[in-house]
């Protein structure tokens, strides 16, 4: 493991990524060792303070699922750190033992990106709802029934009692985000990692569910690990916004910088293909070339440097840029961007 920590000013971070990585095994045969690998995340450092939001913004296949499921502990990490305040201390999870697991999931948990497919069809909303609570051991029946109550009147879902005995067929998809939305704050969490959960649902009703996301990260202190390709929809949820490609953070800076003053040429890509609402514009070229690298055994020069417009010999010929702080908050993983003094 490299001993290349980012450090993006956050003096007190709620979690704490220090390289992390996770490669997947391709296979070769039944009886054959795999010799070759997916580098799905490869070397990635970020910090989340306690209540903001990071935006994880990137194309299919750059990794930004695999690095949430494995900062909830859905998978594990092939090398690396992640650290989560506990009081005073900070705890590495890349290592909890099944002692710790309980208490682990009672502060993070995960909104999945299908409303349709993250819930048992057999369990009604009660039950979806319900079951963090029976296996944390937190209070009873009629305890459980009211706290349900109450979380499903701060999600819209009124009145409780009509939809509490439903099941997950009977209601819509923006109900069943909600629902899902229910279920990983029912029991306070500290920190959530949202997977794309409104790529699923209808435009009309996006806005309603992001809002309802910021307004219950406010009230519950929640801080979110926001994982969408959708730079509008980062915008509008996050406080900074790291840009992720071929498993890498190519870069970091809080939301008005990043989209104001993009120094990537990956991240001015990503922002010349976003639509404008003016049918008398005529968009200038994407510059990038070919079509995005296989992740299987990536040479160790930078990811980008076939699609790059800016790419030199230097950048074909030395290793990946690491992540630098170039101005103050503003981190790029490029060659070809200089420090600002």
């Amino acid at each position: 493991m490299t001993d290349r920590t980012i450090d993006t000013k956050v003096e007190q971070p709620l979690v704490k990524v220090e390289n992390l990585k996770r490669l997947f095994p391709v296979q070769r045969g039944l009886f054959r060792k795999a010799t070759n690998f997916i580098h799905a995340v490869d070397d990635v450092s970020f910090s989340i303070p306690a209540g903001e939001s990071l935006g994880l913004v990137g194309e299919s296949g750059c990794g930004k699922t695999t690095t949430g499921r494995i900062l909830t502990r859905l998978d594990q990490p092939t090398d690396g750190a992640i650290y989560l305040r506990d009081g005073q201390e900070m705890l590495n999870i890349a290592d909890i033992d099944k002692d710790g697991m309980k208490r682990f999931r009672r502060r993070v948990q995960m909104i999945f990106q299908d409303p349709y497919e993250s819930m048992n069809p057999r369990r009604t909303i009660f039950d979806t709802i319900a079951e963090p609570l029976q296996v944390q051991g937190i209070g009873r029946l009629p305890e459980r029934e009211e706290r349900v109550a109450e979380l499903l009147e701060l999600v819209g879902l009124t009145p409780a009692p009509t939809f509490m005995f439903r099941y997950p067929h009977e209601l819509s998809g923006g109900q069943r985000q909600r629902v899902a939305i229910a279920r990983a704050l029912v029991i306070d969490p500290t920190f959530v990692v949202a997977d794309e959960p409104t790529s699923m649902l209808d435009v009309s009703i996006r806005i309603s569910i992001m809002d309802l996301m910021l307004n219950l990260a406010n009230e519950f202190g929640v801080s979110y690990l926001y994982i969408t390709h959708d730079l509008a929809v980062a915008r509008y949820m996050c406080d900074r916004i790291a840009v992720m490609y071929l498993g890498k953070i190519v870069e970091l800076a809080e939301t008005e910088e990043l989209l104001g003053n993009p120094q990537h040429p990956y991240t001015r890509a990503l922002l010349s293909a976003v639509p404008v609402p003016d049918p008398s514009y005529v968009r200038p070229p994407v510059e990038i070339k070919g079509g995005i690298t296989k992740a299987i055994d990536p040479p160790p020069v930078c990811r980008f440097v076939d699609r790059c417009p800016w790419a030199t010999d230097y950048c074909r010929n030395n290793e990946a840029p690491p992540l630098e702080e170039k101005s103050s908050g503003h981190f790029v993983a490029c060659h070809l961007v200089e420090k600002v003094s």
